[in-house]
């Protein structure tokens, strides 16, 4: 154990030499694709950020929050979360990333994420004692291999990747590292209705076309699809991620593809669209939802736009689940021994979308190098995991409406490592950017520290 800290301690310590002062970078650990270096390698003879054979890096985040309201809106009747006072502390994810080229074509990438700190679970499925589920759990948190897939680097135009992959959803997910957001937590409204981070396994073609003004970034996927098995009425189909067992369900594969134009400097515009067939389909037991047809489509749009004085970024997700009230009734009857919450209803359509501007303060001060970079910013979100049900459905639940701001400043004291401070509030109940919910609000003040960058690059 001492070895591992004095060796992560030291990684961490090298990763130092790989950051400089002044702006922050977006081309960060996994920022640069495999279609941005292929460019590269064939448009100039020298590039800094480049590597050889072989580079070694990743991202962390550690935050501390300080929260004024109870662990459980659910719990509170008719004013919502209880009015409480707790503090908590936690290292949402330590990323370790690994590129390595067989040659100047075939491309490993992988990541290893540990998630609040790692964990010691266990779920197996026992067919020989009735279909039941056994969970054997050590420690909380999660240790999940983001990342490993195999690239075959072709044409601008045209490339070819599979094995274990991000699966491109909507701003947070395409562009996951912790520079790439103002707050000290991941925007909420998109990782509640959606898996964060979003890995799947299958294969993807991807490739940049045009040139100039009219130059756009594609990616085509086919890959494992979401279990209706996970869905419920806090985090929609988010819980529907496969991986508790040794196989993916692969009966109702996912298609998704995602376009972003970039041709004015500064500006990205996205969107990306997500289709399973049947989400009932890829079930652990065949005979849950026999008979029923659950089809998923999710739409999301988002863009950035940055220059030296401001970043913006926006996005908007809108999703679709046909047969909720059938996968609803069918999630209420899972075992209690099962990985799932089992907290229905699943609404038919889920919905959020947010926008926050950040200013550089060194950038307006003329660019006074004694100026720290010190990016103030204002973030507003709105989502609602139960946007609409379908005819014949109770009543959507109004505590999963929330209207949220999220103001702060973000320290950048080097370039891919960031200081981060700020204050939300959450309105639960209302649809309005404005005005007291219907329910206690919920208020938090957050401090958090991100890196991102490679540690060795040969």
């Amino acid at each position: 154990m001492r070895k591992l800290t004095s060796l992560l301690a030291l990684c961490f310590l090298v990763s130092a030499n790989a950051l400089w002062a002044g702006e922050p970078d977006e081309a960060s650990a996994k920022s640069e694709t495999a279609e941005s270096m292929l460019k590269k390698e064939k448009t100039s003879t020298s590039d800094d950020d480049s590597y050889k054979k072989f580079r070694f890096g990743g991202y962390g985040e550690m935050v501390a929050s300080f929260k004024d309201y109870g662990i459980n809106r659910f719990f509170g009747g008719n004013r919502g979360n209880s009015d409480d006072h707790r503090n908590t502390i936690a290292i949402p994810r330590f990323v370790l990333a690994f590129d390595y080229k067989f040659n100047s074509k075939w491309i490993l990438g992988a990541e290893i994420e540990f998630e609040s700190g790692g964990t010691g679970t266990a779920v197996e499925l026992e067919n020989s004692e009735n279909g039941e589920y056994e969970t054997e759990i050590e420690k909380g948190g999660e240790v999940a291999l983001e990342q490993f897939h195999i690239t075959r680097l072709i044409h601008p135009a045209f490339n070819v990747r599979a094995g274990h992959m991000i699966v491109p959803v909507g701003l947070t997910n395409a562009h996951h590292e912790p520079i790439n957001f103002f707050g000290t937590y991941r925007p909420e409204g998109e990782t509640t209705i959606l898996p964060s981070t979003w890995h799947e396994t299958g294969i993807e073609f991807f490739g940049t076309f045009g040139k100039g003004y009219a130059t756009f970034d594609y990616q085509a996927l086919i890959v494992t699809g979401l279990n209706a098995n996970g869905f419920d009425r806090n985090n929609w189909v988010a819980g529907g991620k496969q991986g508790f067992f040794e196989v993916d369900n692969f009966t109702s594969p996912a298609y998704v593809a995602r376009l972003d134009y970039r041709g004015v400097p500064g500006l990205r515009i996205g969107g990306s669209f997500y289709y399973c067939v049947n989400t009932a389909s890829n079930s652990d037991k065949v005979a849950t939802y026999a008979g029923v047809k659950a089809p998923l489509r999710i739409y999301t749009v988002d863009g950035q736009y940055k220059n030296k004085y401001v970043t913006a970024r926006t996005n908007f997700v809108f999703g679709n689940l046909t047969g909720a009230t059938a996968i609803s009734n069918k999630n209420k009857g899972l075992s209690n021994s099962s990985p799932y919450t089992r907290v229905v209803q699943v609404a038919k359509k889920a919905v959020s979308y947010a926008g926050e501007v950040g200013v550089n303060l060194r950038s307006i001060c003329n660019g006074n190098k004694k100026v720290p970079v010190i990016y103030p910013f204002a973030r507003y979100e709105y989502y609602n995991p139960q946007e609409a049900g379908e005819k014949g459905q109770l009543p959507m639940d109004k505590r999963n409406q929330v209207s949220m701001w999220t103001a702060g400043l973000n320290w950048y004291a080097l370039p891919n490592l960031v200081v981060k401070a700020d204050y939300m509030t959450r309105q639960i109940g209302t649809g309005k950017v404005f005005g007291k919910g219907k329910y206690n609000s919920e208020n938090e003040f957050s401090i958090g520290i991100a890196y991102v960058g490679w540690f060795i690059k040969k």
